[in-house]
């Protein structure tokens, strides 16, 4: 057995005072993790982990809870359970990656708030009910109301084709459906939802469109919309199925150029070269015809 060397005591004891330095990590990154490592004496060193929270979006507990807090006199049962529905189907959209407020988005809403508490006792508990609600979801109850009264009284001055042709038009409420427009064809973040639909729909009702030669206009446009897609479609595939066919015959022309070049006699090597020169004449001419633009009328 080996032999043990002797240790000087004053060596121990400076070994048993010495205590870690305190270490601290911390990532200063929104989302990241905060470390913390601090020694206490007698007991080892505590490693505390504190998650930074600044872009996590809240759970659906949290908004019933600012929900809750805000608005603390009791609602009754028949209109609390729908409200408490929305409010959940409402924060998965309002925290929904591609969620952008809109204009049409607020009117649709305030649409529906506003007939499920028609029957409410008190006005002034239905007004409370909505600013609490809305607030909860870290959102702006005036901006909601005074974007869908916009969008009401402006809705009031129009009719069918004027709704139809507001891409035509300048103004204030023409920029905001120009703009949500763009952002549902992929420029920018829309998001479809039920509230979104309902706003729509309010709008048309607004503008008198309801009535069946209206609403077959409003569809028409949606079906030629979707018609010239669809031939834009056709039309590009069209291209790539020439554009293949093009290189597949340029590939076996090569490979029969070569066994001419190589393998073919003077005299049948002139024809075969004419031959091709009137096919790649001919080819030329049916590719000019088929780029010729195309002219909508």
């Amino acid at each position: 057995m080996a032999a043990i060397s002797s240790i000087p005591f004053a060596a121990l004891r400076r070994a048993a005072d010495w205590r870690p330095p305190t270490a601290t990590a911390a990532v200063g990154i929104s989302g990241g993790v905060v470390l913390n490592a601090r020694a206490r004496r007698g007991s080892r060193s505590v490693v505390r982990c504190v998650a930074a929270t600044a872009d996590i979006p809240p759970t659906v507990a949290d908004t019933k809870m600012n929900f809750l807090k805000s608005y603390k006199r009791p609602i009754p049962s028949i209109y609390s359970t729908v409200l408490q529905e929305l409010l959940v189907q409402q924060h998965l959209m309002r925290y929904k990656s591609t969620y952008q407020y809109d204009p049409v988005f607020a009117l649709g809403f305030v649409t529906v708030y506003d007939q499920l508490m028609e029957g409410y006792p008190s006005n002034e508990d239905r007004d409370a009910i909505f600013k609490s609600y809305i607030t909860a979801l870290n959102e702006d109850p005036e901006q909601y109301r005074a974007d869908a009264q916009k969008m009401e009284e402006w809705a009031r001055a129009q009719n069918g084709s004027l709704l139809v042709e507001f891409s035509s038009r300048d103004g204030e409420i023409e920029a905001v459906l120009k703009d949500i427009s763009e952002r549902a064809q992929g420029n920018g973040n829309f998001s479809y939802s039920r509230f979104f639909a309902v706003g729509l729909f309010r709008l048309l009702e607004l503008a008198n469109a309801t009535e069946p030669t209206v609403l077959d206009k409003v569809v028409l446009a949606i079906i030629y919309l979707f018609a010239y897609f669809l031939f834009f479609v056709v039309f590009l595939l069209n291209k790539l199925c020439f554009l293949f066919n093009f290189v597949c015959f340029l590939i076996f022309t090569s490979k029969n150029l070569f066994f001419i070049v190589f393998f073919v006699d003077t005299r049948t090597r002139k024809f075969i070269i004419i031959q091709l020169s009137e096919c790649i004449s001919s080819l030329a001419t049916m590719i000019a015809s088929k780029t010729t633009p195309i002219v909508f009328t």
